[in-house]
């Protein structure tokens, strides 16, 4: 069951490279999202696709998104209210974003309107990028990606249980199902699923203080690996 996210703080140092903000522009709506290939002022390239621009009570919402293939690899506002419960709820999306690697991330509380149509301008400079990426001739099959959902582990503490997303046979997300609702739980787990992601397996230290959690973790995780493709 997804929990909306607690705004953060702005000063967190892992969020700052991925927060390009710039100040809403308009209110004018753009009726489809289409791709637009753009030098990068870096080395990086990409297609950039501006999704649509979704209008709300609070101001206009409208997401620009930068894919190398079908992997997203930067997000930007291009509009977004001018309050301050969205300045510090972009950040937070953003980091959703290119961890979930979708659109399907939880909504920030406090800030409900603004990540609903934040989701929806997403999902549609996504969908334009689908589209134009099977419509091109060059375009690679990508590996198929394949969501499995471990066995639920019950603690002393509380149940566990994971799901993890594979491309292929690279472990390309992981999410929690259902964790035990205390404090050392929530801090442990963006913990384990980033060595997850590291170690693409199951074989990953146990977190000081949650120890219990990170074994029932661990437990689902490999189960949700051994039955893939099954």
């Amino acid at each position: 069951m997804k929990r909306a996210i607690p705004v953060v703080a702005l000063s967190i140092a892992g969020l700052v490279p991925v927060w390009r903000y710039e100040p809403s522009i308009g209110t004018t709506t753009t009726s489809t999202a289409e791709p637009v290939t753009t030098p990068s002022a870096s080395a990086t390239s990409g297609t950039v696709v501006k999704g649509t621009t979704i209008q709300t009570e609070k101001g206009p919402v409208q997401v620009q998104v930068t894919f190398d293939g079908d992997k997203i690899t930067a997000v930007k506002l291009l509009q977004q209210p001018d309050h301050p419960q969205t300045v510090a709820a972009v950040p937070v999306l953003v980091s959703e974003t290119l961890k979930a690697q979708s659109a399907d991330v939880d909504t920030v509380s406090g800030a409900t309107i603004t990540s609903d149509a934040y989701k929806k301008s997403l999902q549609a400079a996504i969908d334009a990028n689908d589209k134009a990426t099977s419509a091109s001739p060059s375009a690679t099959a990508s590996p198929a990606k394949q969501t499995v959902a471990g066995p639920a582990i019950n603690t002393s503490k509380g149940t566990v249980q994971v799901q993890a997303t594979f491309e292929g046979d690279k472990i390309s997300a992981v999410s929690m199902l259902q964790q035990p609702d205390h404090p050392q739980t929530a801090a442990a787990v963006p913990v384990l699923i980033s060595e997850t992601l590291k170690a693409q397996s199951a074989k990953i230290d146990a977190v000081s203080g949650a120890t219990i959690t990170s074994d029932a973790y661990v437990q689902s995780l490999q189960a949700a690996i051994d039955a893939k493709g099954a």
